[in-house]
């Protein structure tokens, strides 16, 4: 499967690799390996020694460097062999050293060509900053492809079906619903009225529990796969700018073909205090539930059923809210393509 490589995946969140600590993680059907140096700044090396295919994750971090825990060989930061027990440091036998970026609470890596990655094209996720905001973050592995998840964020209406106690209500439906593209930005948006949402959601938006409200839910795509939600709700019939708007954050990255990394948080700003952080986690971990008990065994389900079979070139069925979906893939695909027809020119 191709995968686009010159753009930046979430690898995952800052705190997930320790000063000290190894993390090993699939990506785009490569094996990588996550460590700080001595300065703390997060480094991504191919996680396989060349010398006999062992598993760098099953070595250890020895003053800045990586040793293999088969043969002792030892890697730099930047991959170069810079140890070798039973002799010099052999230069044949590099590790490929990927660009990284700490961002919005996140780790950010580039999988393509590395004269390329340019940070300004990180999107932006600046609600997740954790100078300014109380982050509660989540994480599932899902076993099914992330083009299935591009599809499930984009297209909300299932809420009121699969969500019916946690996020939904029998209101989605009648919402209105629209998409536009702006650049490589796409927006999937939806609006409900007179909505009675469950006292979990009317509380994250800072309603009574049992308070009509219009509701808005706003979803921005950005390839490959980061996603934004802004969702929010007023009183039924007072101005919008009377209600509270909570981002969150939905990250997918490529495992394998057949199964995806997800990343997930919901934030708050600081200027609400304590409350505020407690809100943060009180929410993620509200979360979880719909995620994990709804979501993930249906797309799970759905990539049973997919099997191997490329989800490009399957006939599907088509229902309004699919729009926003399909160009998103349509341009994902366009850039997959480009990058392939580079290669091989």
């Amino acid at each position: 499967m191709a995968y686009l490589e010159n753009a930046w995946y979430v690898a995952g969140w800052d705190d997930e690799v320790p000063q000290g600590g190894l993390l090993s993680r699939r990506l785009l059907d490569k094996p990588i390996l996550f460590f700080r140096d001595e300065a703390g700044a997060v480094k991504a090396l191919h996680g396989v020694c060349p010398h006999r295919y062992a598993p760098l994750a099953r070595g250890t971090l020895v003053d800045g460097m990586i040793q293999c825990g088969y043969h002792g060989l030892g890697f730099g930061a930047d991959g170069a062999c810079v140890h070798n027990p039973f002799g010099a440091p052999l230069k044949n036998m590099a590790l490929r050293a990927y660009p990284i970026v700490e961002r919005h609470s996140a780790i950010w890596i580039w999988m393509g060509e590395a004269e390329r990655a340019d940070a300004a094209l990180i999107p932006d996720f600046g609600f997740n900053d954790p100078a300014t905001a109380w982050v509660g973050k989540g994480y599932l592995t899902v076993k099914a492809g992330y083009e299935l998840e591009i599809e499930n964020i984009l297209d909300l209406s299932h809420v009121q079906f699969l969500h019916p106690t946690t996020l939904g209500s029998d209101k989605v439906s009648d919402g209105h619903y629209a998409w536009k593209q702006e650049g490589e930005t796409i927006w999937s948006n939806r609006d409900i009225k007179d909505e009675m949402m469950t006292p979990q959601l009317a509380s994250a938006m800072g309603l009574v529990p049992g308070t009509l409200a219009d509701r808005w839910v706003y979803v921005r795509w950005n390839a490959p796969a980061n996603m934004a939600i802004f969702a929010g709700a007023v009183a039924t019939g007072r101005p919008r700018d009377e209600g509270r708007e909570t981002p969150t954050a939905h990250l997918f990255t490529p495992e394998t073909s057949r199964s995806s990394h997800y990343w997930y948080a919901i934030a708050f700003p600081k200027s609400m205090g304590a409350v505020g952080e407690q809100m943060a986690q009180e929410q993620v971990d509200f979360l979880r539930a719909p995620f994990e008990l709804e979501d993930l065994p249906m797309l799970e389900d759905q990539q049973a059923n997919i099997g191997n079979r490329d989800f490009r070139q399957m006939k599907l069925g088509w229902l309004p809210g699919d729009a926003a979906g399909a160009r998103a893939r349509n341009l994902l695909y366009a850039r997959i393509d480009a990058e392939v027809g580079a290669k091989s020119a």
